[in-house]
């Protein structure tokens, strides 16, 4: 998508502080962060919205799993705990209409719902 800010970072047109890539993945630090830790994990291909995962798209969502566990190492989280979101329509919260995870940690959450 063209007007996609993701796809923008994953382009390189947009810069970004990545904490982890591969071939199918990117994971980045939001600039905007809610927890002290706050990673957000997206394939490269553009995807919207988690409704719009096809059959053909369900091995990205093991690897975006993949990522998580390697990202939450890397951050040093992988003991302690994270809280993974993924927002899904514009009800929801979702911002950026390209498929992505919010890694959050590095302070003790309760059960209420981080915005």
């Amino acid at each position: 998508m063209e007007d996609c800010v993701f796809c923008k970072i994953i382009k390189g047109e947009i810069p970004s502080d990545k904490v982890y890539e591969d071939e199918d993945i990117l994971a980045f630090n939001d600039i905007n962060p809610a927890t002290p830790i706050h990673v957000l994990i997206i394939p490269k291909k553009h995807i919207e919205n988690l409704m719009e995962f096809k059959p053909e798209d369900y091995k990205i969502m093991e690897k975006i799993l993949a990522a998580v566990q390697k990202v939450a190492k890397k951050v040093g989280v992988e003991e302690k705990g994270f809280r993974l979101i993924a927002n899904c329509g514009p009800d929801s919260g979702q911002e950026v209409m390209h498929v992505h995870f919010h890694l959050l940690a590095g302070e003790k959450m309760g059960p209420k719902i981080v915005h």
